[in-house]
């Protein structure tokens, strides 16, 4: 098997019978592949959609809810690719643009990790790639208004690099990750102490420190419907009423705690453009 697709879905019926409407129409039969669907918090309706309207697809259903982190995990090893592309449901793929990421990984042996340019349904580009955490820019990225902030967040968001080009980034948005079998045999799999968030970060940071890059690919465009959720007037508010607010502070913490506040860059550094 070349390609596993793996889609972590979370009581989205809806968002998953687009995705999975959308890959049939954009992968080619000529490629050797499968689609897990890894069904967290499991519901007889998405259930329904998977079985009845896509019979070939794996489902793999969770009773409770065992996290992002963790439904990646059991898709990989649920799977028999030699590559995975690891997807959210709000996830809609041009034509041949999976096709397109495959092609460059197997180029390109040194790259571990790679994702593609991500979309909003208007064609306008979705923040895809960043510069490593650190205390200051959890918190800068946490609260909606401090002083400083576009300053301290502009090397974070890449925003001094040009992002048509192919290059290697520090971490890619988990929404759409493409990475090789061989490579996560050495890196391991995504580390389960982070629930929902950080561990996308985490996975680059042990990708680069095993020797392989991270790659932004912006030759693939990926649509991403990336809803998000209604910013209270007080981030305080936010923290307290939102509960992926809570666990997003969680997880941070917990990155915090593994990696130091100020954490040193990965050795070997991300190099920026590539080819």
């Amino acid at each position: 098997m070349t390609l596993s697709i793996i889609i972590v879905n979370y009581k989205n019926p809806a968002l998953l019978r687009l995705c999975l409407k959308s890959l049939e129409r954009a992968l080619s039969p000529k490629l050797n592949y499968e689609i897990l669907v890894v069904d967290i918090s499991s519901e007889i309706e998405t259930q329904n959609v998977v079985l009845e309207e896509f019979p070939k697809v794996k489902l793999l259903p969770f009773k409770d809810n065992i996290g992002y982190t963790k439904g990646v995990n059991e898709g990989i090893k649920g799977s028999s690719g030699d590559y995975f592309l690891i997807l959210n449901p709000d996830i809609v793929p041009l034509k041949n643009s999976i096709e397109t990421l495959l092609d460059y990984m197997k180029k390109h042996q040194d790259v571990g990790l790679a994702g593609p340019r991500l979309l909003n349904f208007d064609g306008t580009p979705q923040q895809s790639c960043f510069g490593f955490y650190n205390a200051i820019t959890i918190g800068y990225r946490r609260v909606g208004y401090l002083p400083f902030k576009k300053w301290i967040l502009k090397k974070f968001l890449l925003e001094d690099r040009d992002l048509s080009d192919i290059q290697s980034v520090d971490w890619l948005m988990g929404s759409a990750l493409m990475a090789r079998r061989d490579a996560i045999n050495k890196v391991g799999l995504m580390d389960e102490k982070f629930f929902l968030y950080f561990s996308d970060v985490d996975w680059a940071k042990r990708f680069w420190e095993n020797g392989y890059k991270v790659v932004y690919y912006p030759l693939a465009k990926i649509y991403h419907y990336h809803r998000r959720f209604s910013k209270r007037s007080s981030w305080i508010i936010d923290v307290l009423m939102n509960h992926q607010s809570q666990q997003h502070i969680k997880d941070g913490f917990r990155y915090l705690y593994k990696y130091g506040f100020f954490p040193p860059k990965a050795d070997p550094p991300p190099a920026g453009k590539t080819q």
